[in-house]
């Protein structure tokens, strides 16, 4: 090969790489079925009320780890996981790991191999012209910049941003530590017992759940994270120990009360919780209705997808389940 090839094949080489590893990347954002979420969630909390009367009355107000019981149907179980590596969180209590040997099959939100991580990675930027810093505002974007630092992909890659991906790696550039989740470390363990391994969402869903976000909203909670970022940072640990705690009243607040007095930010966080909890707890009641007539499924979801009445524990209970709390 001559110079100019060998050159061209090494500047083509570099940049295979880069895109790799900025798939890569995207898989340990993404990871668990927007592993984000509840990151993200806890990220852009400004206040987080432990009791509401609103929320109160909902069903399912309390535990993570719930049986599923149905006549001549060996039994399941649900698992209300928070997507952080934290150890805290890691540490899994008696019950579910004893619910875990139990199963045959392991559950997530999604589930893909690397073939999917560059697909993701292009869908988190804009194909049609569009630019980050229009949308957000030069001022938005580039605190932006200085937020991400060291984190940031290639400015190219980063000016064609969506506004949901943004507050992607916001959410993951804040998070403590280079360990796997909680749900990563359930997959690990699931592929080392040899589970049969199904995701309840598929790539195209989640990117289609992430775009259908309406453009206003995610401009208006990307400020709102990039102008409230001590407030923000004070709030994952409250969100750790609610989820701790088993109570799902509080994480469900999350959102509920993170816009304050703002009736306008107030609006964007119950878009924002419509289109990434109550519709895809849909799509995952839907998903598991044949796994579960099979028995012995362990399924693994954001403890948000759990909580209230048109959560995916009540969809499952009208399915014709008996729903009992083990923990």
């Amino acid at each position: 090969m001559d110079e100019c090839g060998t050159l061209v094949s090494s500047l083509s080489d570099g940049t295979t790489s880069r895109r790799r590893e900025q798939a890569q990347q995207a898989r340990r954002l993404a990871f668990g079925t927007t592993a984000w979420i509840a990151l993200l969630q806890a990220t852009l909390a400004v206040t987080l009320t432990v009791t509401a009367p609103r929320a109160a009355s909902e069903p399912f107000a309390r535990g993570l780890l719930w049986r599923l019981d149905r006549p001549g149907i060996a039994p399941s179980w649900v698992f209300g996981t928070l997507h952080s590596n934290d150890p805290r969180v890691r540490a899994l209590p008696a019950p579910v790991v004893s619910a875990f040997s139990q199963a045959r099959t392991f559950a997530m939100e999604i589930f893909w191999s690397e073939a999917g991580d560059e697909q993701f990675y292009e869908a988190m930027q804009f194909d049609d012209g569009r630019l980050l810093a229009p949308l957000v505002g030069n001022a938005a974007y580039a605190k932006l910049r200085e937020e991400l630092d060291g984190a940031a992909p290639p400015e190219e890659a980063l000016a064609r941003t969506k506004p949901w991906a943004a507050l992607f790696r916001i959410a993951a550039a804040r998070s403590a530590g280079n360990g796997p989740t909680l749900d990563r470390s359930l997959l690990t363990a699931a592929r080392e017992r040899k589970m049969t391994i199904i995701g309840l969402e598929w790539l195209d869903e989640q990117i289609a759940a992430l775009d259908a976000i309406p453009m206003e909203t995610q401009v208006a909670l990307l400020r709102h994270a990039l102008d409230h970022r001590v407030e923000l940072d004070a709030q994952i640990e409250p969100t750790i120990l609610a989820w701790l705690r088993r109570d799902l009243v509080a994480l469900a607040n999350i959102n509920r009360t993170a816009a304050g007095g703002d009736r306008d930010l107030r609006r964007h966080y119950e878009v924002l919780t419509q289109h990434l909890v109550s519709n895809r707890s849909a799509l995952m009641a839907h998903r598991l209705f044949l796994p579960l007539k099979r028995g012995r499924v362990f399924v693994a979801v954001g403890a948000l997808h759990l909580y209230g009445a048109n959560g995916l524990l009540a969809q499952l209970r009208e399915q014709g389940y008996r729903v009992r709390r083990v923990y």
